[in-house]
């Protein structure tokens, strides 16, 4: 009998392939019915990784996008996952224990289904705490594993991982192939030694298409007794992202899979309104190269969607590096040139640090070692010259036990600087920290709310959420966008007042105002109150002295503007309706009482 094969749509990445902003949740909310709609998803990815941060950055509340994002999908019977980074969390760095265990407890109440955990380490000891604490939380636990190809990656290594988990309690488990470079068959060994030794297990795949094997792996994942596919939707499918729900579906169908239809009306409105919020100001952020495939990708292993973040580094590091490259009678490097010395660059540390699999937040560490190290170089300085506390954190196993071993230049390097190597468990390092972000919250009088969603923000995020809650953040999203408008060339946006309309009651404003003479619209359109450009002066608000003959107000016809004009001299006494709101013909819309 044919087997179901079940698809996630992995939307979140999609967004967050701009590397600094996301929707705004108007937009979310938008857009969640169409991808209902599709049919096809048994799965959302909703929220984790960088989109609380980020939602701050934007100078909107996480808390509220999340719950407003999730609602639509828990009413169709989709189940949501968010992606969480074990001891890290939702953040770059370490989490105490009980800002982790708030967070699972929060998430759930929010409307997050799945708890997709992973360590960029793979050390079990940072996942069992996620385990543990999606599962007291109520959420499904999925543990993640975060698939490279090294001589140490192997798939005895992963199964040492698995089982741990498995006996922490873990659900699920995820191949989270973050750069796509697990090779297909290796995937598969994995995914049958995984589903042999644990049958009850469900086991999804996640597989960006930078290098382009994964559509090759989502076969033979699915050959080996896969539960779950991750897929994308254009116009942020393909490229350094993740395959498309319409090829890979048609290829497991192909293949004597069981799969759901795909409504390709609903597809196509999906399509239309992630354009529409790209071109609304996210598509100024998301690097040209993020929509091209490279094989480039194959030897470094970066993933795809650090390529964005990637490629603004090398933008600025490339005038500094030129300059060396002058200095020293060398020629220019162009940003191609620069990137191939940096992905050779970041073959050469990886092994040297350990084989950390890139990751976040280790694969930024790695790339930004390799990019001082080319910088140093030009510069006629050392390799490891420059290396970051945090990498620094991780080479000494603060953050986990590195998979493979430390080149020896590394380790003379640490003791040169009198450094001290742990294998502690890493979490013991981190010591709790509600109660102190509960008392900043009181001096600062901030609600801690709902279900404590507040308190595990600003614990989570401080900086950020300070910057959100002071307005700062809203205000450099501005002024970013504006920037990044003015050098896309974009037409200027002309801002006109909003005018808050009050609730009209026709009975009331008769029995008052008598002889108040009734304004008509000329047409079906709606009504837009705006400035006057001619005379400068406001639209009508009540209270505002309006001449017969002369224009109050405009409403949008199908065929352009029509202005409102006053057959009397007097003052708007009322208005029918809000902006927005349709205009039928012959509908009044404003009083206008005679002087008295």
């Amino acid at each position: 009998m044919a087997r179901e094969i079940k698809f996630s749509l992995v939307y979140r990445d999609m967004w967050q392939s701009s590397g600094k902003y996301v929707p705004r949740v108007d937009q979310l909310v938008e857009v969640a019915p169409a991808i209902i709609d599709m049919g096809c998803f048994d799965r959302v990815e909703t929220n984790g990784g960088a989109f609380e941060q980020v939602n701050l950055l934007f100078g909107e509340n996480p808390n509220v996008a999340v719950r407003k994002w999730t609602a639509p999908f828990h009413k169709a019977g989709i189940q949501t996952h968010m992606l969480e980074r074990g001891l890290n969390a939702l953040r770059m760095n370490p989490v105490p224990a009980d800002v982790r265990e708030l967070m699972f407890k929060v998430k759930k109440k929010q409307g997050t289904d799945i708890a997709r955990s992973f360590c960029g380490l793979n050390d079990h000891r940072n996942l069992k705490g996620s385990v543990e604490f999606a599962k007291k939380g109520g959420m499904i636990s999925q543990v993640a594993l975060s698939i490279t190809n090294s001589p140490v990656h192997t798939v005895a290594y992963y199964m040492g991982i698995v089982d741990k988990v498995v006996e922490y309690g873990a659900d699920e488990i995820c191949l989270k192939d973050m750069a796509g470079i697990g090779r297909p068959t290796f995937l598969a060994e994995l995914t049958k030694n995984i589903k042999t030794k644990y049958p009850h297990i469900k086991v999804q795949y996640h597989g960006h298409t930078g290098p382009g094997f994964s559509p090759a792996s989502m076969l033979e994942v699915a050959r080996a007794g896969a539960d779950y596919l991750d897929v994308a939707v254009e116009p942020l499918s393909w490229g350094k992202i993740h395959p498309d729900v319409i090829t890979i579906r048609e290829m497991m169908k192909a293949d004597g899979f069981l799969v759901k239809d795909l409504n390709m009306d609903a597809y196509m409105e999906v399509r239309r309104l992630t354009q529409k919020f790209i071109d609304d100001f996210l598509g100024y952020w998301i690097n040209d190269s993020n929509h091209l495939m490279t094989s480039l990708l194959v030897g470094c292993g970066l993933p795809g969607g650090m390529m964005g973040s990637m490629m603004a580094d090398l933008k600025g590091f490339q005038g500094a590096i030129n300059a060396a490259q002058r200095a020293h009678g060398r020629p220019e490097m162009s940003l191609d040139t620069l990137m191939v010395k940096l992905f050779e660059e970041v073959e050469y540390v990886w092994p040297r640090l350990g084989y950390p699999p890139l990751v976040t937040p280790f694969s930024q560490y790695v790339k930004n070692t390799a990019l001082m190290n080319l910088f140093n170089m030009v510069n006629d300085k050392p390799r490891w010259t420059t290396i970051d506390k945090d990498t620094w954190g991780m080479i000494l196993g603060n953050m986990g036990k590195l998979p493979g071993e430390l080149a020896p230049e590394i380790v003379a390097l640490a003791k040169e600087k009198g450094l001290e190597f742990t294998t502690n468990n890493p979490q013991d390092n981190y010591p709790d920290e509600l109660p102190k972000f509960r008392q900043m919250m009181k001096e600062e009088g901030w609600d801690e709310g709902e279900d404590e969603e507040e308190l595990f923000e600003f614990a989570m995020h401080e900086r950020q959420y300070r910057d959100y809650k002071s307005g700062i953040a809203k205000e450099r999203f501005n002024q970013d966008l504006e920037e990044m408008r003015k050098k896309a060339g974009a037409p200027i946006i002309v801002k006109r007042p909003v005018v808050e309309m009050p609730e009209f009651d026709i009975d009331k404003y008769v029995s008052e105002h008598p002889d108040a003479v009734p304004v008509q619209a000329p047409a079906k359109g709606q009504l837009l109150w705006q400035v006057d450009v001619a005379d400068d002066s406001a639209a009508p608000v009540v209270g505002t002295k309006v001449e017969a003959g002369k224009s109050i107000g405009f409403v949008q016809t199908f065929y352009g503007m029509e202005e409102l004009i006053p057959a009397v001299d007097g003052f708007v006494v009322a208005v029918t309706g809000k902006q927005g709101k349709n205009v039928v013909k012959g509908e009044i819309v404003a009083f206008v009482e005679r002087k008295k």
